[in-house]
C-alpha cells in the first residue's frame, strides 16, 4: 500500500510540473502502478475504494501530458469490473472523448493511440448510459465513423472503432445521425460476402448494425437497397457452413437485424416478397435436433410470427385449422367481400407505421432514452389494485341478516364505560394512571 501511494504521489507531482522531459518519468512510473494492479488484488481494491485518489491522478495525468507519451498501460489500470463505473463517475468518459478529438486533429492521426482510445470508450462506454449524448455534443460522433471509412481493410482499427460505434447507436438520435451518413451501407460492405475469416469483427458488426436498425428511418433506408434478401442470402450461407455450430452468435446476429428490420410494415412486405417465410421455417426445422440451436430457432419464430398475413375470424380457408360459417352472410358487403378473398391475401389492414416520416422527423432525445425498454408498459396488463380485487357479495340482504344481530353483539354493540351508580353510559376517559405499573391482586382479593 505504502508502495502505491508512494508511486501515485510521484505521479501526481509530475502532473504540476511543465516540463516536458517528464513524460518519461510518468510512463515508467505508470507501468509500475499498472504492475500492481495487475499483480495485487488488494492494490486494485485500494485504487477504486471510497476517499481513494487513485483514479483521479490518473485522470489528471491524462488531461495535463501528451497521451502518447505517458505510456499505453491505462487500458488495464482504468477499465474492468468496477474500476470502469468509478471511472465514469469521475468525469473520465469526457476526459477521452476530450482526447480522440484532439488526437483526431493530427494529419494522419496515430493509429496506435486511436487503437487504445477506441479500446477504452468501448470498455467504459456500457457503463456510461449518456456517452452517446457526450459525444454528440463532445463532436467525436463522426470520428469514429471516418475511421472506418478510411480503414476498411485495417482490422486492428476497424475492431474498435466498430466497438464504439455499437455504443454509441443504442442512443435513437445518434442512430439516426449516422445512418444518414452511410454507417448502414458501410456495415453490409463488413458482414457480407460469407467468410469465415475474422470472425470477431463480423460479430460486432452485426450487433452494431442490429442497432442502427431499430431505427425506423434506417430500416426504410436497407429496405430500399434491397438488403432484406442480403440478409437472408448471409444467413442462409451460415447455416450451410456452420455445420459444427461453432459460430451460433454470428447467425443469431444476422436474425437480430432481420428481426429488427421487420419491425416496420415495408421491412415484413419486403421479408414476404424474399420468400423469408420458408427460408426461416426450412431452416428452424434443421435446427430443432440440436439443443444448443434453440435461440435461433426462437428467434426465427419471433420474425415469422410478427410477418405472417393477419386475418379475422371467422377463416373461410384453407390457413385455418378450424371453419366458421357464418350463419348468413350477405350477397354483398364488406362480410361478402372478405369470403371472397384468395387464401393468401392479407386482410387486416397494416396502419402501424403510416406516420413514421413524420415521427422520424420529430424524434428527440430524452434524459430517458436509455430506459424505454425497462419503462414500457403493456397496455393488457391491469395495474389498477382496486380493479383486480374480487367483489364480495352477500349471499343474503341485510334485513334477513338481522336476526343473527343478537348471536354477535360485538358487531352492533357501542362499547362505552357505564357508571355503575346512574346506570347511564358516558364517554370513555382513559385512566390517569394507564401508563403506571401493573398491580396484581394478591391471594383472598376479589
Amino acid at each position: 500500500n505504502s508502495r502505491t501511494k508512494s508511486l501515485l504521489s510521484q505521479l501526481e507531482k509530475i502532473n504540476l510540473d511543465s516540463i516536458l522531459g517528464e513524460a518519461d518519468n510518468a510512463r515508467y512510473i505508470t507501468s509500475k502502478i499498472l504492475h500492481l494492479v495487475q499483480s495485487q488484488e488488494k492494490t486494485r481494491k485500494e485504487m477504486t475504494s471510497k476517499g481513494s485518489t487513485g483514479i483521479d491522478i490518473i485522470l489528471s495525468t491524462l488531461e495535463v501530458k501528451p497521451f502518447n507519451l505517458c505510456g499505453y498501460g491505462y487500458k488495464d489500470c482504468l477499465c474492468g469490473g468496477r474500476r470502469a463505473n468509478v471511472l465514469v463517475t469521475k468525469g473520465g468518459t469526457q476526459i477521452l472523448l476530450q482526447l480522440l478529438l484532439t488526437a483526431s486533429k493530427d494529419c494522419p492521426p496515430n493509429e496506435e493511440l486511436m487503437v487504445l482510445l477506441h479500446t477504452l470508450l468501448a470498455k467504459i462506454g456500457p457503463k456510461d448510459k449518456k456517452i452517446g449524448m457526450k459525444a454528440r455534443i463532445n463532436g467525436s460522433l463522426n470520428i469514429s465513423l471516418n475511421l472506418v471509412k478510411q480503414n476498411l481493410q485495417n482490422h486492428r482499427l476497424l475492431l474498435p472503432c466498430l466497438q464504439v460505434l455499437r455504443v454509441y447507436s443504442t442512443n435513437s438520435v445518434n442512430a439516426v445521425s449516422l445512418g444518414k451518413n452511410g454507417v448502414v451501407e458501410l456495415l453490409f460492405k463488413i458482414i457480407g460476402p460469407f467468410t469465415k475469416r475474422n470472425t470477431s469483427l463480423m460479430k460486432v458488426a452485426l450487433d452494431t448494425l442490429a442497432a442502427l436498425l431499430k431505427s425506423k428511418t434506417n430500416a426504410r433506408r436497407a429496405v430500399d437497397r434491397g438488403y432484406v434478401q442480403l440478409l437472408l442470402t448471409i444467413y442462409i450461407d451460415w447455416h450451410r457452413h456452420d455445420s459444427r455450430h461453432r459460430y451460433v452468435l454470428i447467425r443469431k446476429g444476422v436474425l437480430q437485424c432481420i428481426r429488427s428490420v421487420t419491425n416496420i410494415k415495408l421491412g415484413r412486405k419486403a421479408f414476404i416478397d424474399a420468400n423469408g417465410m420458408k427460408i426461416l421455417y426450412n431452416t428452424s426445422q434443421e435446427c430443432l435436433a440440436v439443443r444448443t440451436l434453440d435461440p435461433l430457432v426462437n428467434t426465427s419464430s419471433l420474425i415469422m410470427r410478427k410477418c405472417f398475413p393477419k386475418n379475422r375470424l371467422p377463416l373461410p380457408t384453407i390457413k385455418s385449422a378450424f371453419h366458421f360459417q357464418l350463419p348468413v352472410i350477405p350477397a354483398s358487403g364488406p362480410v361478402a367481400q372478405l369470403y371472397s378473398l384468395p387464401p393468401d391475401v392479407d386482410d387486416v389492414v397494416d396502419e402501424s407505421d403510416d406516420n413514421d416520416d413524420a415521427e422520424t422527423e420529430s424524434e428527440v432525445e430524452t434524459e430517458n432514452d436509455d430506459d424505454k425498454d425497462q419503462l414500457f408498459k403493456n397496455d393488457d396488463i391491469e395495474t389498477d389494485i382496486n380493479k383486480l380485487k374480487p367483489r364480495e357479495e352477500l349471499g343474503r340482504p341485510i334485513e334477513e341478516l338481522k336476526m343473527y344481530e343478537h348471536l354477535f353483539p360485538e358487531l352492533s354493540e357501542n362499547f362505552q364505560k357505564y357508571d355503575l351508580i346512574s346506570k347511564e353510559p358516558k364517554p370513555f376517559v382513559p385512566d390517569a394512571n394507564l401508563g403506571g405499573p401493573i398491580v396484581v391482586p394478591t391471594a383472598g382479593e376479589e
